[in-house]
């Protein structure tokens, strides 16, 4: 995902601490938010959400509704501001490449965004559906079942797999993951995140040193050629 450059949310700072916004930007949103509610019902249905995505990100209609019903989780057709605020920070985080961070940081609602069918569970499908909004790579999903599902919940799904005078039922089976286990999960992907930043910041300064020490040497080697040419240029006017 891409904030288009010029767009109001471009401008607005998120921390990257705490990834939230500040209150003078908190209430710059509040304002934006109500011009947007043509309507003035403090709410955005599916047709203003989609035209600010729309106007501000790169996503397809699919994404956009996908997200709008995610965030309706009450199923009334309409989001309010609250909503609309995690929004904007699960984008500026994006933006800033902070999803690791927003996620250990927001927890709670992530996960509650994520449970679809408030089942307290949250199974492979639901960050399938949403990998777009937190870039969770795929080698990433794969531990996330495999290491933290602690507890081995799963979920059974019938199906009927019908072949000539005989009926097969299968339950193919899905890992769910709890909100600790998820808890645990954000501090794992946290951890890595920090040790990648330290490791960026040690080659960083690694070749900050090398272009220092090349640019020394440089200058050296182009003192020592004024030297020598100061000092043929002295016995040259001295022998005449």
């Amino acid at each position: 995902m891409k904030l288009k450059q010029g767009s109001f949310l471009w401008y607005l700072y998120l921390d990257k601490l705490y990834c939230l916004l500040s209150v003078r930007n908190v209430k710059v949103l509040v304002e934006y938010f109500h011009l947007l509610d043509v309507h003035h019902n403090n709410t955005l249905n599916d047709v203003l959400f989609y035209h600010f995505l729309h106007h501000v990100t790169n996503w397809k209609r699919r994404q956009i509704m996908i997200v709008f019903n995610m965030l309706d989780w009450n199923a009334m057709g309409e989001i309010g501001f609250d909503q609309f605020y995690m929004l904007v920070c699960i984008l500026l985080a994006q933006q800033n490449h902070l999803e690791e961070q927003f996620i250990f940081r927001h927890s709670r609602p992530v996960f509650e965004l994520l449970d679809l069918e408030g089942e307290l569970r949250i199974g492979a499908d639901n960050f399938h559906m949403y990998n777009f909004l937190f870039n969770i790579k795929k080698q990433e999903l794969k531990e996330l079942y495999h290491d933290f599902d602690i507890t081995g919940d799963r979920s059974s799904e019938t199906k009927y797999q019908i072949l000539p005078e005989i009926i097969f039922l299968s339950f193919p089976q899905q890992k769910r993951l709890n909100y600790k286990e998820f808890k645990l999960f954000t501090i794992f992907t946290m951890d890595k995140y920090q040790e990648r930043q330290k490791t960026e910041k040690e080659n960083e300064e690694k070749r900050k040193k090398e272009k220092k020490a090349l640019l020394k040497k440089k200058m050296q080697h182009q003192v020592n050629v004024s030297s020598k040419q100061s000092s043929f240029t002295s016995r040259s006017e001295s022998r005449m």
